[in-house]
């Protein structure tokens, strides 16, 4: 060595184990030299190993463990006991978009599910597993099928006219919600299919969901819904290690409707006969004239609907890395069928690829996230839920004695002969996001954000001659098909510059950026009719008939600059200014663009000295309010255009163009004010954390159809009107750590959620199309109903009160009478109990509601379909007073008339309330010396479990009449580490 060098001190390994107080070993705990810009990670048995002088100083830390620095003082083996940290809320970093925050310095309001609460649910969406999670997010699941969406609303709905759907983030790139299917295919999941079926749950690290003007105006006119982050897993420093993750599991209908039993069925319709003074019974009444079987009964719901779903979900994971770079590799396949007799299913398979990388210096990042998925849907045209409810049950056998349909001599519809039309889709989709950041001086960070999303739909819906009764003698020229293409692909560039900087107690965080994107969306659908032959149904080509229903593309541009100046004075006081000015090419020239801004502060006054020595119960204490304003384009493309389309009328031989649109450039976004003021509390420690926040969101310049004279060839003009509505509300969260202790841990979470909905003004509604489902004062989710006054004793016949008193009972003018079908609060109760190596999860879902009952689009009691038993409580003779009026076959003009308008009226809504063990879950953590090193995790689940309620008509969550409800569903599997 040269004379003037210093001599560098002698590196050596360093070993040796973490453990918890109780010596269990911990896995994933930092290590850094803290001297030196090198770390690693603990192993799974708590072991570590790094290069390190004599002299040098290691530093633990683990979020939930205290941090601890330990000197090496010249030994080879060390042994490091981590003890553990109620008080994390300064660790917990949540992702705020375009920065991210602490829990404890947060201004806006942010709430967050992790990786370990979605494993505790068997979903294929990653909404699923925000239900009951969330105060302010409410989630209904809209059907039971595979594949089908979910409804979300973050605090209300805001728009009359426009969408309601939050903006969802997947690693840094915009996934549009909106679905891309061919409407006319997937009747049976609602007509629409969530495109976030694409993103795998298994592979999502955290989901954060910003819901205040503070946390979402950096979003702009995106954010006006509230925003959905989705994180995926990330690599971590350390060994490979090889993940894998098996589960299988059992579904079944979770309720069913109390229906009539064939004697009851029996004596209804022989009774609705005597009514209408019909003593034959006709020659299609087969129920009752003797043709079918007077003592037979099937179970429908049961034989159509009753059957068990079989999933089976297989993952495997590599991941690992140096210091400088990071990897993570995970492959999923998942697949289950249906409740539906016959075959029938849904597939799923995913690739993601997560690559980290830094320079030995820590100034250059560089970030690659790959997340490629490809679904298969394969289920029946047709949901046999409602004619599960429906069937007579003294209805035929199902097969004949050859193993055939069973057509009965012609005297009924199969409902099996619904399985013979198919459903199908095939989608793929692509989500990729690259980022660089480079630290240029001290404190002063260049970032830009790439990112790139692909998803592509084909989809089915084949309605074959093979469905008709062969009496009908229908061959393949009845045969038709309905078919989508359809395909969005959207790019984003997003250049960042942040300087993060102190002047003495002061501490600034500015950020400014820009965004360019651009949407592309086409869609094609066809029609075809009449085949040779079934075999090819496949080939649209051979068909005799074939036309194109659809054919659209269509191109959305957005860009925007956005900034953000955050002060944070002596860790005490924090101010919080975002600001974003964004362009839309979905409104005309001059009304593009629009500003939009948000101011947020909060006061962390549990570091006041005076609250220290006169409250010191109080670990954490923080008053925070927000203001701003977001906006609103979601009215689809070329709004504002006056277009014209292809109507199909031929004049001399020539297609003739129709318009379709006037031109209205003055139209521009919707405004959505937020104001926000919320106290958050820790106490002995931060054991109990207590939040409950305020909210008043008012949406105004409303996007909606404005009536136009029927002179100008159109009923409506799209442009904003001067309407208000406002969300206001509150929301209460509660976490507590009953227990804490090395071998016993007790968490106990409580969220609930108080909304109102209402809209406060709506000039000219009166003459508007929203007037007979709109009422000043009232909420968007309001009904107008009939009100029934009873049953007349006289005549049996349903009576209704007459609000215009002109004698006739009619809509809309005796239409008025309110209903809310909007939640009155909603929430969820979780606990967490963690004995040794045992952990019990379960979570409970509540909400109080408005439902729809049986008379809700059904069939009058009498006639040729099964009723629930309550209809058994009906008038039969004259001076009785009953619930529900006489019985008809349908010959009385004047009962047929009363039910319908009964079926809208107050008596078909009922109480919807209920209490549901959405989640129980009980795992066990085999001891390594019994897997020699590997970590081996066996779990059983379990998912709608059990529901109270009052509701006696099938599942008291919304999912749409006839659809099939939620599932219950029961998994056993493991989770191995190597």
């Amino acid at each position: 060595m040269q004379a003037g060098h210093s001599l560098e001190p002698p590196q050596s390994t360093v070993s040796g184990t973490v453990t918890d107080t109780s010596g269990n070993p911990l896995a994933g705990v930092n290590l850094m030299v803290e001297s030196k810009h090198i770390g690693t990670i603990s192993g799974l048995d708590g072991s570590f190993s790094i290069q390190a002088s004599p002299t040098d100083v290691l530093v633990f830390s683990m979020v939930g463990f205290k941090t601890l620095s330990v000197p090496i003082s010249g030994r080879d083996e060390i042994a490091v006991m981590l003890k553990e940290d109620v008080t994390q809320l300064g660790e917990v970093v949540l992702n705020a978009g375009y920065y991210t925050v602490t829990e404890k310095e947060r201004t806006g309001n942010i709430s967050k599910v992790t990786a370990s609460e979605f494993e505790k649910q068997p979903v294929s969406n990653p909404l699923a597993a925000l239900q009951g999670r969330m105060p302010g997010v409410s989630v209904i699941q809209t059907s039971g099928l595979p594949g089908a969406g979910f409804d979300i609303q973050i605090r209300g709905r805001n728009s009359i006219g426009a969408g309601n759907d939050p903006l969802y983030i997947v690693d840094g790139v915009p996934f549009a919600s909106d679905p891309i299917n061919y409407s006319q295919t997937s009747g049976i999941l609602g007509g629409t299919i969530s495109p976030l079926n694409g993103i795998n749950p298994t592979d999502i690290e955290k989901i954060e969901v910003l819901k205040d003007a503070d946390a979402t105006a950096i979003y702009g006119s995106r954010g006006a819904n509230g925003v959905v982050l989705i994180t995926t897993k990330k690599g971590r420093s350390g060994k490979a290690e090889l993940n894998i993750h098996l589960n299988t599991s059992l579904g079944r209908v979770t309720r069913f409707m109390d229906l009539l039993s064939t004697p009851q069925y029996l004596e209804m319709r022989r009774e609705a006969f005597a009514n209408d003074g019909i003593g034959d019974y006709p020659a299609n009444a087969y129920d009752v004239n003797g043709t079918w079987d007077q003592d037979r009964y099937t179970d429908w719901q049961k034989e159509l609907i009753g059957g068990t779903v079989n999933r089976t979900m297989a993952q495997a994971s590599v991941s690992g890395g140096s210091n400088g770079t990071r990897y993570l590799m995970s492959g999923t396949y998942q697949k289950e069928n249906t409740v539906f007799p016959g075959e029938s299913g849904y597939q799923k398979g995913s690739v993601l690829l997560n690559l980290d990388h830094s320079s030995e210096d820590g100034r250059f990042k560089l970030h690659f996230s790959g997340n490629y998925v490809v679904d298969h849907n394969n289920l029946p045209a047709a949901d046999l839920t409602r004619i599960s409810r429906s069937l007579a049950p003294n209805a035929p056998a199902l097969y004949d004695d050859d193993g055939e349909l069973n057509w009965a001599y012609n005297t009924w519809n199969n409902p099996l002969a619904d399985l013979e039309s198919r459903f199908s889709s095939n989608s793929k989709t692509l989500t990729t996001n690259g980022t660089a950041s480079y630290t240029v001086l001290k404190g002063v960070t260049a970032k830009l954000n790439l990112g790139y999303t692909d998803a592509r739909m084909d989809d089915n819906r084949v309605l074959p001659s093979t469905r008709y009764n062969p009496a009908f003698g229908a061959d393949s020229r009845y045969s038709s098909i309905y078919r989508g293409t359809s395909s969005r692909s959207s790019w984003i560039v997003e250049p960042q510059l942040q300087w993060q900087g102190s002047m003495g107690p002061l501490q600034l965080d500015v950020l400014l950026g820009s965004t360019f994107q651009q949407q592309d969306q086409h869609q094609l659908g066809l029609y075809a009719q009449g085949f040779p032959s079934n075999e090819l149904l496949g080939d649209i080509s051979a068909a005799t008939t074939l036309n194109v229903n659809l054919d659209s593309g269509m191109e959305y541009r957005y860009q925007a600059i956005f900034g953000r100046i955050n002060l944070n004075y002596l860790q005490k006081y924090i101010l919080n200014l975002t600001a974003r000015r964004d362009g839309s090419s979905r409104f005309g020239p001059g009304n593009q663009f629009a500003n939009f801004g948000a101011v947020g502060a909060a006061w962390l006054f549990s570091e006041e000295n005076f609250i220290k020595e006169a409250l010191p119960v109080i670990s954490y204490g923080k008053l925070r309010g927000s203001y701003g304003t977001t906006g609103n384009d979601q009215i689809g493309d070329y709004q504002f255009w006056e277009t014209y389309s292809l109507g199909g009328t031929n004049y001399d031989g020539v297609s003739v163009l129709q318009p379709t649109r006037l031109f209205n450039p003055d139209f521009g976004w919707e405004r959505n004010d937020k104001l926000e003021v919320g106290l958050e509390l820790g106490l002995w420690k931060d054991r109990i954390l207590l939040a409950g926040n305020y909210y008043r969101n008012r949406s105004s310049n409303q996007l909606v159809g404005i009536p136009m004279p029927g002179t100008t060839g159109f009923t409506s003009l799209q442009a904003n009107l001067d309407a208000i509505v406002q969300n206001k509300g509150v929301e209460m969260e509660v976490t507590s750590r009953l227990v804490h202790t090395p071998r016993v841990k007790w968490q106990l979470s409580l969220n609930l959620s108080l909304p109102e909905n209402k809209l406060i003004s709506f000039p000219g509604l009166e003459a508007s199309t929203y007037a007979n489902s709109l009422v000043v004062g009232k909420s968007l989710g309001i009904r107008k109903l009939y009100f029934s006054t009873g049953v007349d004793p006289t005549t049996g016949v349903y009576q209704f009160r007459d609000n215009d008193g002109d004698g006739v009972i009619s809509s809309p003018n005796d239409q008025q009478w309110t209903v809310d079908m909007d939640p009155d609060l909603y929430g969820g109760l979780a606990n967490n109990i963690g004995i040794g190596r045992f952990e019990l999860d379960f979570l409970f879902q509540f909400t109080k509601q408005q439902q729809w009952n049986y008379l809700y689009n059904g069939g009058f009691p009498g006639s040729m379909n099964n009723r629930p038993v309550d209809v058994l409580d009906r008038w039969q003779e004259v001076g009785e007073r009953a619930t529900l009026q006489r019985y008809t076959t349908g010959n009385n003009a004047d009962a047929i008339s009363a039910f319908y308008r009964y079926s809208s009226s107050n008596k078909a809504v009922s109480d919807g309330s209920f209490v549901r063990l959405k989640t129980a879950s009980i795992s066990y953590r085999i001891p390594s010396k019994l897997t020699k090193g590997m970590d081996c995790r066996v779990y059983l689940q379990g998912q709608n479990l059990w529901t109270w309620t009052s509701y006696k008509w099938g599942d008291p969550e919304f999912i749409g009449v006839g659809r099939l409800p939620p599932l219950r569903q029961i998994t056993l599997g493991t989770q191995l580490t190597f």
